[in-house]
């Protein structure tokens, strides 16, 4: 007996639903020579015409590809498309898509399913249901699955005269209720099918009899099949209208919604998969979604295993179909059971993962194809018994039921997901494997994505790390200690750099920037504007001069990087600290273009942020001139350049990371290292949004045993003054192996002071891993070498002393004038000059 849950409105005649694609059917009666028989209101308003234009004539009307009676019963019973269109096949029928004309004479496409209906006396009709594709593609597109019901499921059709008799059937529906057609024809519902749920059917007839109406309802019903099995069947009543546009009878159309209903909770699976998986671009994270996403859907167990090179984005990738005596390695990226603590587990997250020669593993990473195994196979001899570990967690587990679907993307390996059932009784069928090949390949976009990434990831850290300096050289004046953290995976390698640059005079350059951006393209060009900064460096300029020059050089390539479409990401929008330490005066001169502030930490621990005019970002284009500060530092001032990613984060701002970070950095006599590991440990506990770089230095100081200087009147005995004075004081040194080559070195600095320049001549000597011989005048015009005619008695001045020096050059004095400096190499302090 059929048990359903049909009833009037006044009781809940089922569950209403939105099942557009049966209530807005337009549904026809013709017979076998294809007149209209009976018409319905649906139809009319699809096509326009009302029941008394069409009813008794040819369906030709609104078909214009049914030119004769005849073709219509011939295409009919060969149960062929019209139009040359592609026509689906039914056991009763057929269904595809057509054009019918509506009464403006405009054409419609729509989706069309004729269904042949048998009678008592043998005849024949055909029930035609249209439904209109414009109005199907919209609800297809908003992601629904109505409007394919009625082209695949099965129907059934029932005629009902105006007695509710059955005049007509078709064979699908004795399979949707088990009444054969012998029973129902010429029969009432109450008389084959009795009970209070025909008695409700019958009432609902009567009122779209009343109406002329349609009216859609959902019930269950359990099939006599004898399983139990309860089915969702969706139920129409329409009113089948004659000429006088008065009601004939009623048409009830049932479609089974089993296999809708099926696809509904597929796509649900699917659409919960594109919010799921892709969350972050993190590959392993990635396959714990995978794995967590089809537990318990429809799996009990799953696991993703990925070929080694794909979490860290090296190596080549391993191509479908040229694996050949060297099988890829893979590891255990994702693993989710409905047990507790996954007891199908025979490899953890992270761990290699075993493949045995001659299982199906094999096979499916060889070929690139699927294989499911709907019964496991555990016989003495099989694969599995070959395997002892997997034949063990088969066993404990109840393992019954596999698929190992392999994860391919662009015809590279990435890797394999194998689902399992223990719990579920249910072999895997058909269905289950196509589903797992959807989201395993909706999960293969994401993975492919990250693996690209990864890759880049790599790249771009492996270049960041070899710009950035290996080896801090703070010489005399600075000790130094740095600390670099990337971003987290999502973001990647930012634009952060740091440097410690020496300068002439035991002076050095104390240099911290931040690129806007992430990735290759930020690496790439905090590389080139960490090499302008240090062409900019050894030009000697101060702190503001510096970065006017770096601003401009930063525009220049942001103009050449927009002309040329194949270049990378401009250098736009990057911050930049310089500083210039001179450890004989103990004076930091710095300015910020963007940046934030160094921290400053004295010798007794006290903690300030200096105030520093901003300064626009490099590259903007504002055109506001740069400002420089100098302060005075005393002896073991530890100085920290910073960027923002090591101060701001999601919970707090960057003035109370600011002041975590001089606390932080306030400790009695620590190490630098220690500092450095102390204050990047806030950054290390949480997910950094940003690069975090840190650079420490401790500030020294030269004594008067190391520097000595003078200042001498601008006349002819000048040079020779200062020749004698350089003697007595190298020779104080130790360092009389010096002594002939900084003479002369000295001789000709002196004698183009006393002839370019007007007013005193500052001479200072300088002992530190170098011996620096500086030259101070007023005349801010800097020198340069020049090739003299073999008749020139002048111009070979600084070709001797760039002969007789390790290096030389020149730098302006703030307010005006400049230095000439020249060094000399301390290995020659034991011996004569080798010059």
């Amino acid at each position: 007996m059929t048990k359903t849950t049909i009833s009037t409105d006044r009781v809940a005649l089922g569950r209403q639903i939105h099942t557009s694609d049966v209530s807005d059917t337009a549904f026809a009666l013709l017979d076998e020579q294809g007149t209209v028989v009976a018409w319905t209101q649906a139809a009319e308003q699809l096509v326009g015409y009302s029941a008394g234009e069409v009813v008794g004539r040819s369906a030709a009307r609104v078909l214009p590809s049914f030119a004769k009676a005849s073709a219509f019963v011939e295409r009919c019973r060969a149960r062929d498309g019209w139009s040359g269109a592609p026509a689906v096949r039914h056991r009763d029928g057929w269904s595809g898509a057509t054009a019918v004309r509506h009464r403006d004479g405009r054409m419609l496409d729509v989706c069309m399913r004729m269904s042949l209906v048998r009678g008592q006396d043998g005849g024949t009709r055909w029930l035609a249901s249209v439904t209109d594709m414009g109005a199907l593609s919209g609800e297809v597109g908003n992601g629904s699955v109505q409007g394919s019901i009625l082209d695949r499921a099965p129907i059934g059709v029932v005629v009902r005269d105006l007695q509710l008799r059955c005049t007509w059937v078709n064979d699908a529906v004795e399979s949707h209720n088990g009444i054969s057609r012998d029973r129902r024809l010429g029969s009432r519902m109450t008389d084959a099918w009795p009970g209070i749920e025909a008695e409700v059917a019958e009432a609902v007839m009567r009122r779209v009899l009343r109406s002329g109406s349609t009216k859609v309802h959902e019930y269950r019903t359990w099939l006599p099949t004898g399983r139990g099995e309860e089915n969702p069947f969706a139920v129409s009543f329409s009113c089948l209208q004659g000429a006088d546009g008065r009601g004939l009878g009623v048409c009830v159309i049932s479609v089974d919604l089993t296999e809708s209903w099926q696809e509904r909770e597929r796509l649900a699976v699917l659409g919960e998969a594109g919010t799921c998986l892709g969350s972050t671009l993190d590959v392993m994270q990635t396959g714990q979604e995978l794995a967590d996403l089809a537990v318990p859907l429809f799996a009990d167990f799953v696991a993703v295993d990925l070929e080694q090179s794909v979490p860290f984005g090296d190596g080549p990738p391993v191509r479908i179909g040229s694996i050949g005596e060297r099988f890829p390695v893979l590891r255990r990226a994702g693993v989710a059971s409905t047990r507790p603590g996954i007891p199908e587990a025979a490899w953890e997250r992270g761990e290699h993962v075993h493949v045995p020669p001659a299982s199906p593993f094999i096979d499916v990473l060889r070929t690139g194809r699927s294989h499911m195994v709907p019964v496991l196979n555990i016989a003495p001899g099989s694969w599995i018994d070959r395997d002892p570990v997997r034949a063990q967690k088969i066993r404990e587990t109840g393992m019954h039921s596999a698929m190992v679907v392999p994860i391919r993307a662009r015809r590279t390996l990435l890797g394999s997901a194998v689902f399992i059932r223990t719990e579920n009784p249910v072999p895997f069928q058909v269905d289950d494997l196509l589903l797992a090949e959807e989201l395993v390949s909706r999960a293969a976009v994401s993975l492919d994505n990250a693996r690209q990434y990864a890759r880049e990831h790599t790249a771009a850290l492996a270049v960041q790390r070899s710009l950035l300096p290996r080896h801090l050289r703070g010489g005399v004046a600075v000790e130094a200690a740095s600390r670099y953290l990337p971003a987290d995976v999502d973001r990647g390698v930012g634009g952060d750099w740091f440097d410690v640059i020496p300068l002439s005079g035991a002076r050095v350059a104390l240099v911290v920037g931040d690129v806007v951006g992430h990735g290759l393209d930020a690496a790439v060009a905090m590389g080139r504007l960490r090499t302008a900064v240090r062409t900019l460096a050894d030009m000697e300029l101060p702190p503001d001069e510096l970065l006017a020059r770096l601003d401009d050089t930063v525009q220049r390539l942001a103009e050449e990087d927009t002309e040329d479409p194949h270049q990378g990401a401009a250098v736009v929008g990057a911050t930049c600290l310089y500083a210039v330490y001179d450890p004989v005066t103990r004076k930091c001169t710095m300015a910020t273009a963007g940046h934030l502030p160094p921290a400053i930490i004295d010798p007794q621990a006290r903690v300030t942020f200096p105030d520093l005019p901003t300064g626009a970002p490099l590259g903007i284009g504002l055109g506001v001139p740069f400002e420089a500060v100098e302060l005075e530092l005393p002896e073991g001032s530890l100085i920290a350049l910073y960027t923002d990613g090591l101060v701001e984060t999601r919970e707090d701002d960057i003035g109370e990371g600011m002041r975590r970070l001089g606390t932080a950095l306030a400790q009695p006599n620590p190490s630098l290292e220690d500092l450095c590991t102390r204050a990047m440990q806030p950054a290390r506990g949480q997910a950094a949004f940003d690069d975090a770089s840190l650079l420490l230095v401790r500030t020294r100081a030269l004594g008067p045993a190391q520097v000595t200087s003078w200042t001498l009147p601008s006349d002819d005995t000048t040079a020779r003054r200062a020749r004698n004075l350089v003697a007595r004081q190298l020779a104080e040194w130790g360092l009389e192996g010096l002594e002939d080559s900084t003479k002369l070195i000295v001789s000709e600095l002196v004698t183009n002071a006393v002839r370019h320049g007007t007013g005193s001549i500052d001479l200072r000597l300088t002992r530190h891993q170098v011996l620096t011989v500086e030259v101070s005048d007023t005349d801010a015009c800097s020198p340069r070498p020049r090739n003299a005619g073999t008749s020139d008695e002048n111009g070979r001045g600084l070709f001797l002393v760039s002969q007789l020096s390790r290096r030389w050059g020149t730098r302006p004095i703030p307010g005006g004038g400049k230095v000439v400096w020249a060094e000399a190499d301390l290995a020659h302090a034991s011996g004569a000059c080798d010059r």
